[in-house]
């Protein structure tokens, strides 16, 4: 006689996984491949996250770290965090075919650093040291003109003269509890600091925060699909255990998940980070409906109905 499987309540996080810009990125890899045939070099992981990279691998895409590893016949794509204005310059130099995929909410953060430059700020910027993001737009001024924090501490640090003109700019991908609690501390410490009209975490990182937020209410463990290096992945699992959850993780794939993690858990919150496709969570509901008996429901926090157009060079 077949045992019977213990019942397990799947709920999935609405909006989860592929952001409009993460879209718009592999698109325009894919898009090159068909315009110039391959191999088509991309600087940096187009996204954060493997399944994405090897698939578009299979397809004919070569990745590097700098366009001195890419030979200059061949036509390169700037992945969707930005880059300095630095490699577009060497690119141009070299006289390469370039394609710039980053993500037009970032490219609105690079050209809000940019005004508050030329209207002698200097800026400080919100964000994680090292994240290609923050070195994009650390990149759109000259060195010394922008400053990092990461903390709140790290405001209390700041050793700004109280009389300087300020502007703050935010990477996009950040926990909007952590950021908001920045900037309280950057505008009590410096009341005179202009910044965005609203913060520049854009809406897919808001929302699917908010998804897992609600999520974590009704669920005794949370698993958010996405890379250890994507920003906004790992915040999901934070924004999970702050909303009640504690029991929440990251894994890449169905086959990272320990399964002895889940013994007690009966109702299990899913989301995906914005670099993840859809088909990592169907790989992980099926992993767990060979052991369980799954029931599949969903959260819907907002619908998303966001579009980018792509680079004039890719468009026809």
């Amino acid at each position: 006689m077949t045992a019977t499987r213990r019942e397990l309540t799947i709920r999935l996080a609405g909006p989860r996984g592929f952001c409009a810009g993460v879209d718009r990125a592999i698109l325009i890899v894919e898009k090159a491949l068909e315009k110039f045939g391959a191999p088509v070099y991309v600087r940096h992981e187009i996204v954060h996250n493997r399944f994405v990279v090897e698939s578009l691998q299979e397809k004919g895409a070569v990745f590097v770290e700098e366009l001195d590893e890419a030979p200059i016949d061949r036509p390169i794509v700037f992945s969707a965090h930005g880059v300095p204005k630095s490699v577009p310059a060497d690119a141009e130099a070299r006289q390469m075919i370039y394609v710039d995929a980053t993500c037009p909410l970032v490219s609105k953060v690079h050209r809000e650093v940019e005004r508050h430059h030329k209207a002698g700020h200097i800026v400080v910027l919100i964000g994680h040291a090292g994240h290609p993001e923050v070195i994009g737009t650390m990149g759109q001024v000259p060195d010394g003109s922008i400053v990092l924090v990461e903390t709140v501490d790290d405001v209390a640090k700041l050793n700004l003269p109280d009389n300087m003109p300020l502007a703050y700019a935010t990477q996009t991908t950040l926990s909007v509890d952590d950021t908001a609690a920045i900037v309280d501390a950057l505008r009590a410490r410096y009341p005179h600091i202009a910044g965005p009209k609203r913060e520049d975490i854009c809406y897919a990182t808001t929302n699917r925060q908010a998804a897992v937020r609600a999520l974590a209410a009704e669920s005794d463990a949370v698993l958010v699909i996405g890379a250890p290096n994507s920003s906004n992945s790992r915040r999901l699992v934070e924004v999970a255990r702050v909303a009640g959850c504690p029991k929440a993780t990251l894994v890449q794939r169905a086959s990272e998940i320990d399964w002895a993690w889940l013994d007690g858990v009966r109702n299990l919150g899913v989301s995906a980070g914005a670099s993840a496709p859809e088909i990592l969570v169907d790989e992980v509901i099926e992993a767990c409906r060979a052991r369980f008996d799954v029931t599949v429901g969903e959260i819907i926090v907002a619908e998303e109905d966001v579009e980018f157009k792509l680079p004039r060079l890719l468009a026809s």
